[in-house]
Formats: structure tokens, sequence, C-alpha cells
């Protein structure tokens, strides 16, 4: 199942959702914002430098690939140029495409991209692993340090069903496909993969995989990976104990040990009852409460989603339509205010859901939650949906994510929020904070704080780096993770070491140096520079 090719940059696929009226109004309040026409740069603009591969070495990967699988064509390489965060975005909508790749190749399979890793190891070429496209916090650099070439391994091909084991609850794919795909192989046996947040439905397994994305590292049972010096075969299901886990190394390495060729996951037989319901609380404080002892007593749903005041009213304005409107009657409708909104869900067997459902809800209430039915049952994500219309209207748009342990969490929330609004305000100015409970733990939660701000369209990427400094100090500090979901990156890799310890970090310099001696293998992310 090949991937379709991704929008040109420049010029995002669609922006049919428009900004309701009352949304518009709440955001001129709220941010001292004056909306305006901030336009991208048009695609046809854009104009990648002149590609530094040179011409022998080319001819030698046309020799592996076959010539249609080498493209140095000036759409093929816009096409996969950087990935998702703001950053990319604001420096493409700027006209700047000096981070396109000099060339895209597109293996078949695992001998090939070995081969492709090992030639490019000697000729002194950095390799990229693309799958998606969809890398939030700088993860798909196209330049280099030391300003080799680059080229980006596209995975487009490996995107099929290769085996399914039905009765060891195993399937075997390849990287480059998505969980819409898998999904739809699945079902003619009965099967699903478990549910991923609605925000990675994009991304490919491969990519998942490679940047560690949590809840999925733990359906991985097991992968191939391809490096410069060799074939790993990781992960022996169901339970090696034989050394250290290498496939857990491998997961969240970005690509910078090698690229993930293909995933043994981890599948379940499709859920027969699905289930979503809304509730409200009256502060943000009783909603983690209530989350916190749903986990102390294993009732955590397998959908969890908490906002916070912020988060609950932008959202409900942001979705526009009938739904949302109903939402905000709702939560108006109950006697405490119903500041916050907790989205839940349950899939599975429809007794084993009636009988969590139940158990839970008897928790909820205890803890003055009130419920809104199933109306409100439906996760809102109307940020990532208009945020180009958003930057199209001068603003600065942009979501990061941590994790904390339940006792640690209030703090982070309180750091994070006063870091960003501290170092985004100037007079006049000031910005919105929104920030949600995605998942929930036994230990802890993570924390989604997405920020909207008027841009300050004379140094708009500093603007944004100041206030990405101050936050990750902030959260660091209070004692939140540096990231929960989509890995490392460009964006966090200054922050490495402080989470993992110098001796940590010299750890995987060692891993990396014995299988990708040369440092070809997207050197641009994960460990420092």
């Amino acid at each position: 199942m090949p991937e379709q090719p991704a929008p040109t940059p420049a010029e995002p696929a669609a922006r049919e959702q428009t900004l309701p009226k009352a949304a518009r109004k709440h955001l001129t309040r709220e941010l001292g914002w004056t909306p305006r026409a901030t336009p991208p740069v048009p695609a046809a603009d854009l104009e990648p430098r002149a590609t530094r591969l040179p011409a022998e070495v080319r001819a030698e990967l046309v020799a592996l690939l076959g010539e249609d699988q080498v493209a140095d064509d000036r759409e093929t390489r816009l096409r996969h140029t950087g990935g998702t965060s703001y950053l990319d975005r604001l420096r493409r909508r700027q006209g700047d495409a000096s981070d396109a790749p000099d060339a895209v190749l597109t293996p078949a399979d695992t001998g090939q991209t070995a081969a492709v890793l090992a030639l490019c190891s000697a000729r002194g070429v950095v390799v990229v692993p693309w799958g998606g496209g969809t890398s939030p916090v700088g993860g798909l650099p196209g330049t280099d340090a030391d300003d080799r070439p680059v080229v980006v391994l596209d995975l487009a091909r490996m995107a099929s069903v290769r085996a399914l084991d039905v009765p060891s609850s195993l399937v075997t794919v390849g990287p480059g496909m998505r969980a819409p795909a898998l999904a739809e192989a699945l079902q003619a046996d009965g099967l699903a993969l478990d549910r991923l947040p609605q925000d990675l439905a994009e991304g490919t397994l491969g990519g998942h995989a490679a940047t560690g994305t949590s809840g999925f590292d733990r359906l991985v049972a097991g992968l191939t990976l391809a490096t410069p010096t060799g074939v790993l075969e990781l992960g022996r299901p169901p339970a090696p104990a034989a050394g250290p886990d290498l496939l857990a190394l491998a997961l969240g390495s970005e690509g910078t040990l090698g690229v993930v060729t293909e995933l043994r996951l981890q599948v379940r037989p499709e859920p027969r009852a699905r289930h979503h319901e809304g509730w409200s609380l009256r502060s943000w404080a009783a909603g983690l409460a209530a989350l916190q002892r749903l986990a102390r007593h294993d009732l955590l749903p397998d959908v969890v989603a908490l906002g916070d005041p912020a988060h609950t009213r932008t959202g409900s304005l942001l979705a526009g339509g009938s739904g949302a409107r109903a939402l905000r009657g709702l939560l108006r409708s109950r006697r405490h205010g119903g500041d916050c909104l907790l989205v839940l869900g349950w899939e599975g067997l429809p007794t084993v859901v009636r009988a969590r459902r139940a158990a839970a809800s008897s928790l909820l209430r205890e803890s003055g939650a009130m419920r809104l039915g199933t109306r409100a049952g439906a996760p809102r994500a109307a940020v990532p949906q208009l945020r180009d219309q958003l930057l199209d209207q001068g603003l600065l748009v942009e979501t990061l994510e941590t994790a904390a342990t339940w006792s640690a969490l209030p703090t982070v929330y309180d750091a994070v929020r006063r870091a960003l609004r501290e170092s985004l305000s100037r007079p006049g100015h000031r910005p919105l904070v929104l920030t949600h409970v995605a998942h929930g733990y036994a230990t802890g939660a993570s924390l989604v704080v997405t920020v909207l701000a008027d841009r300050d369209d004379d140094l708009p990427l500093q603007q944004w780096l100041t206030a990405k400094r101050a936050a990750t100090d902030a959260l660091l500090g209070a004692g939140g993770t540096l990231t929960h979901q989509h890995g490392v990156g460009a964006d966090h890799r200054p922050w490495l070491e402080e989470e993992v310890g110098t001796l940590g970090v010299d750890v995987l310099r060692a891993v990396k140096a014995r299988l990708d001696p040369q440092g070809v293998c997207n050197p641009g992310v994960l460990l420092p520079g």
C-alpha cells in the first residue's frame, strides 16, 4: 500500500475548517491580536539550492535502486522538506527551502536499504529516513553541520502487510504503512491494532517506532534495523530474557542508528463495543485528582482527555458547529460551572466495557464529576485543523508536550504556563496557553500544551525559540520529561544530556559509533551537537 505524496510544504492540502466568529472574537480579546493577512510564499516561488550529490554517487545509487527510485527534481525534493513543527512551517512560509534534501531515494526492502546505507557511509552522504513527514520536533533536517550531501530515504514502497500470525496475535508490516491502512487490512480477520491517538494517524508505523511514540512502543514485538554496518533482527516474542533489551534501544533512536525496515506488531480482536462520553469537573485540580483515583484503582479508560479551563473554553469555540454549541450548553447548564471537560472512552467486549465504565463512573461521581453524556464524548482537536488558517492571520501556534508523576504534575503545569506567559507577553499582547492531559498511567500522566500568541512579524523565529527555551527549562526543572510522544528531534537535543545524563549520552554515542561509524544516519537529531 504505497503512500500518497504529501502536498508541497508551503501550501497545505486542506483548509476546509474556518475560524468561527465567536472564536475570532475570543482570541482577539484574549491575545490582543489584530487579525491580518500573512500568507505563505507561493509554492511556485520556493527554490531549493542546487543538489550537492556528486554525479558518480548518484550513478552508484541508480545502480542499486534503479533510475526511477533516485529523484532529484525540484518537486520531489520540496515535498520531502522538513516536518510539521512551527519552526518548519514558518521557514517554508517565508520561502526558505534551504533544508531540502539533495535527492530522494525509495528502496524496496531491507537489502536495498542496507546497501544504500553502506554506500552512503563510504561516500560521506547523510541519510534521513522519511515516513509520513509529520515530525513536530524538527526530526527531518535536510541539512548537515559539515555541509555533506543529504538524501532522504522515503519508505513508501515498504508499506504492506507481510505476514499475519493470528494464533499469536502478531502482524509483520513494512515501516511505510500507516495505522488506518493496517486497520483496514486487519478487518477481514477480525483483528485490530490497539488504539492510537487521532493526531498520529498520518504518521507511519515505522516513524512511530523510530520516535518511540508513547503507547505504540508497547505494541512492537520486534523489528528489523538496517544500519551502515549490517542488519539487526531485534525482539523475540513472547518474552525474551537474554541480556539487555536491544529492541528498546532501537525504539526512539530516530534514525540515528539506522533505518527500521520491518515491524512485528501485537494486534488484538476487533472491539465489539466502543463507548465515549464526557464529564465536567469544577477545576483542573479536581480533574487531576479524579484521574489519579482512577489510576490508583486500575480503572483508567482506554481514552483519557482532560482539558483545563482555557482548553475547554477555547476548544469548544474553535471547534464550531452544532456539536460544539451543544457542548457549551451542557457545560453552562451544570451548577458548578463545568470549568474542565473530561472525555473518556472504553473499547472491548460489551460486558467488560460495561463493567469498567460502571466502576469508573462510581469513582468519578465520588470525586464530584458530573456526566455530560455521549454528545460531549468526541475528543476535539480543533487547533491542529485550524493551524494554517491561524498562521495566515498573524498568529504563533505551537504545541509542546511532557509527562510527570501525579505528585509532580501540578507543579509542572504551573511552571510551563508561567514560563510561556512571561516569555511571550509584551505590551498589549499576551499568549493563550491551553493544556490537556492526553494519556494516563499508573504513576502519572502526559501534558500537551498548546500556545497561541500574536506573532512578532519582525522576529518570528526568535520569538518562539525564546519561549521554547523558557518552557523547556521550566518543565525539566519542575520534574517533567523532556518529551513524551514525538521524540527529541533537533528541537530538544540541546536538553538531552539533562534528561539522560552525561554518561547516558556517552553510551548512546558509543552505540552509534559501532553501527554508524561515519555518522551519516540522521546526525541532526537526538544527540547533542
